[in-house]
């Protein structure tokens, strides 16, 4: 058992690794790995550096970077809120954040970091209306004790206030001046390609802050897991926790959605699966599962669709799309989410 828990995390970590060679050296023109080399490692090789340095290198590591953030964002909701339908795409945390962010593109025109606080704003904003409509309609209302607010209606609240938001962003879009409204819907369709080694720092730093925060949480998500009463006998501070789990969560997903736009159900995806492999939840597996997902879709899209490239964030939808049917299915069959 031992062996197969190193091994698995080893074989994708291989697997991030190839394909973060493969986005650098496929495409139109392929490059050399030699030339590849040569030129990560600083030497000037007129067309080469420009490719690789400039426009393949950084969207991999953003592709890497945000796959690796989509997939804890969405362990941490699943596994704090029991229900493995229970994901930033599927309860309205990414929409909100796409929608403040289309809100702020369409009235103050926003930019830049001024972009990023709008979309961080949104998606915590999401987060605890959904948590607050969810618990209000709860016996004993908002301030109910128990796991009030971690079971089905707060994917179905989710659901609901993620279809508002689809409500709010098409009727922005709408308003927009045809070429504010076309870069509005390239960025809500997800994409890497374009990437630039700023908006990777600003991953790579959020990562570096957020992950050490997750890691010092997830024993108490464990002794979350066995019950509100029970991790109150055991000292644990329940409502501060699930708000700090609550954030971590929204933080991991809104600062991707900032860089990369919403990428669809890489999130959603990533946590089951790495279940479904490793027998159990593992933070360490969603990440490393939600980088293949995104890397491997922007592999996809930029080489097999000829002289049209496909945002990666088409072909996740198109991946999660059916998952969460099945997903779905599965819940009913099984009378339960979780």
């Amino acid at each position: 058992m031992t062996s197969r828990r190193l091994l698995l995390p080893l074989l994708l970590v291989l697997a991030v690794a190839g394909l973060l060679t493969a986005r650098v050296l496929l495409g139109t023109p392929f490059v050399y790995a030699d030339l590849a080399v040569r030129a990560v490692l600083g030497e000037q090789i007129p067309g080469v550096s420009f490719i690789v340095m400039d426009d393949r290198l950084p969207a991999a590591v953003v592709g890497a970077l945000a796959g690796a953030a989509l997939g804890l964002s969405g362990t941490v909701f699943q596994t704090l809120l029991r229900n493995p339908l229970a994901s930033p795409d599927v309860i309205g945390v990414t929409l909100g954040s796409a929608a403040a962010a289309v809100l702020a593109m369409a009235v103050l025109d926003a930019q830049g970091m001024a972009l990023f606080w709008w979309t961080l704003l949104g998606g915590l904003g999401t987060a605890l209306l959904v948590l607050w409509v969810a618990r209000a309609h709860r016996p004993g209302g908002p301030g109910a004790g128990g796991a009030g607010a971690v079971d089905d209606r707060f994917v179905l609240v989710g659901l609901g206030v993620a279809a508002g938001f689809t409500a709010v962003i098409q009727y922005l879009l709408s308003r927009m001046e045809s070429q504010q409204a076309g870069d509005a819907m390239h960025w809500l369709v997800g994409s890497v390609a374009g990437a630039t080694w700023p908006r990777a720092a600003v991953l790579a730093g959020s990562l570096v802050v957020l992950v050490p925060l997750l890691a010092g949480l997830v024993g108490r998500l464990r002794i979350l897991q066995l019950g509100d009463e029970t991790a109150t006998s055991l000292g644990l501070p329940v409502p501060a926790t699930r708000i700090a789990l609550v954030i971590v969560g929204v933080l991991l997903s809104s600062f991707t959605v900032a860089v990369a736009g919403p990428l669809a159900f890489v999130a959603f995806l990533a946590g089951p699966l790495a279940r479904m492999i490793a027998a159990r939840p593992s933070f360490l597996l969603a990440a490393l599962l939600g980088a293949v997902l995104v890397l491997a879709a922007d592999v996809a899209g930029q080489n097999l669709f000829g002289r049209h490239e496909m945002p990666a964030g088409v072909i996740t939808g198109a991946l999660g799309a059916p998952f969460l049917l099945w997903m779905l299915v599965r819940s009913k069959t099984s009378g339960s989410g979780r």
